[in-house]
């Protein structure tokens, strides 16, 4: 699972530029939940070959006891606990402040990793403006500059280093036979209830298996001859012989279970409808490229109506995973669980689907005769042929002349011919146009 960076200071320092300098785009936000204050982002990161998640936080102030101030510091608290690694960003230009100290005091009792980062200190010498930081007791002070992008890899290079990563040659081959299972969804929509449904009915669960650092548990079981790696994101715990699940929203949690699994079992509520917080967990797993199955839960708690406008806000608001099977159910009294089951069996399959290059390469030429790509000033891009890319998920490769010109209109073309020939149901499927290069492009 990826590690969690969490970005904490007072107001001011530049924490939101250094998040958009580390995730590379101001639109980098992929969980802006509703429900968290608006100053506490997530966004994926990269440096090298190490992948990351960064949360941007709200200006710290531990010591605030009522108001907006508290309400942040809560948010925050909930970051640092989520992270893996902490960088405590300070204003070089600004100076060593009371509030940095109440800051440095409560993440020195914490003892998490931490690394302490002087923003805004371009064209600033190391010597004499930074030594006023080690008095936080912090250890070394990174000069860095968020907006001009000064210190940045030495900073990452810093904090990942505190952590023990594995190598790649060191990470354990998946067992291909074994299907990876999230159940994502925001809080109180019955993720536990379904959770403990399953283990109660199967009973065949072997072991739990503390993971990572963030304690994230995966749990082994069976169900007709299948084996499946249940992946937590509902806090799920054994007291016991007894497995207990306990609703505990964590952000990092859910997107690092959708990162890990194979399949995604998206919950629905029923009596909510879908909110802004679900179509971003939807837009996160369309993003990982994560097979997806649909179910609404405490389908028999609403009435006819709210049904028929819960299908309509379904097809709106989601309307981005309609390749996913829908099912209504009710985990409390066991309703419309069978049929859940062989969805995400088949949505594994088709995120795995081999596709031989002769079978895409006559499927797109057949598109192609039916129907053309439209012109571009002088050029009409000309697809030659197709080859797979990859799987879960799937990625077809198009190889052609002037094909940055074909729109997204006809690639989602090319896509409901090629998902209806390879039945590829509840997994998105990625199209990329290669142009081959013109040899006399640099001959006079």
């Amino acid at each position: 699972m990826k590690p969690v960076m969490a970005l904490v200071g007072r107001p001011n320092v530049g924490k939101s530029t250094l998040f958009n300098r580390l995730t590379k785009s101001r639109d980098a936000i992929v969980a802006d939940f509703a429900g968290l204050t608006r100053d506490r982002h997530y966004g994926n990161a990269r440096q090298g070959r190490h992948e990351f998640i960064v949360v941007d936080t709200g200006g710290f102030e531990p010591t605030a006891e009522s108001g907006i101030y508290m309400e942040m510091a809560k948010q925050t608290r909930q970051a640092v606990a989520e992270a893996d690694v902490v960088v405590f960003v300070v204003d070089a230009r600004g100076g060593l402040s009371a509030q940095d100290h109440d800051i440095a005091n409560y993440l020195r009792k914490l003892g998490k990793p931490t690394v302490l980062a002087a923003n805004k200190a371009e064209g600033m010498t190391e010597g004499v403006q930074l030594t006023e930081f080690y008095e936080l007791g912090l250890g070394e002070v990174h000069a860095v500059s968020a907006a001009h992008g000064q210190g940045m890899r030495s900073l990452v290079e810093v904090a990942l280093g505190l952590l023990d990563l594995p190598e790649e040659d060191e990470e354990a081959e998946p067992d291909p036979s074994v299907i990876k299972l999230a159940v994502a969804g925001r809080p109180n929509v019955g993720k536990s209830t379904l959770i403990n449904t399953w283990l109660g009915e199967e009973r065949l669960v072997a072991f739990d298996m503390p993971g990572t650092t963030r304690d994230a548990i995966s749990v082994p079981f069976e169900r007709g001859g299948q084996t499946y790696e249940l992946i937590d994101t509902a806090g799920l715990r054994r007291k016991g012989k007894v497995f207990e699940a306990i609703e505990k929203f964590s952000v990092v949690k859910t997107l690092q279970a959708i990162e890990s699994a194979n399949v995604v079992l998206l919950l629905l509520d029923a009596t909510q409808g879908v909110t802004d917080q679900d179509a971003h967990i939807a837009g996160y797993i369309l993003e990982s490229g994560r097979a997806v199955v649909i179910a609404v839960n405490k389908w028999d708690a609403v009435d006819d109506y709210e049904r028929e406008m819960l299908q309509r806000q379904i097809e709106a608001r989601l309307a981005f995973l309609k390749f996913a099977s829908l099912h209504l159910i009710s985990a409390k009294k066991r309703q419309g669980l069978g049929p859940v089951w062989t969805s995400i069996a088949q949505a594994h399959k088709a995120a795995m689907t081999k596709m031989p290059t002769p079978v895409l390469t006559r499927l797109l030429l057949e598109a192609v005769q039916f129907q053309s790509p439209k012109r571009a000033g002088m050029f009409r891009p000309k697809l030659r042929y197709a080859h797979q890319g990859g799987m879960n998920p799937p990625v077809i490769v198009v190889h052609g002349n002037s094909l940055e010109h074909v729109t997204d209109a006809y690639k989602r073309f090319l896509e409901g011919r090629f998902r209806k020939e390879f039945n590829l149901v509840g997994t998105p499927l990625r199209i990329e146009m290669k142009t081959s290069k013109n040899p006399y492009a640099d001959k006079e």
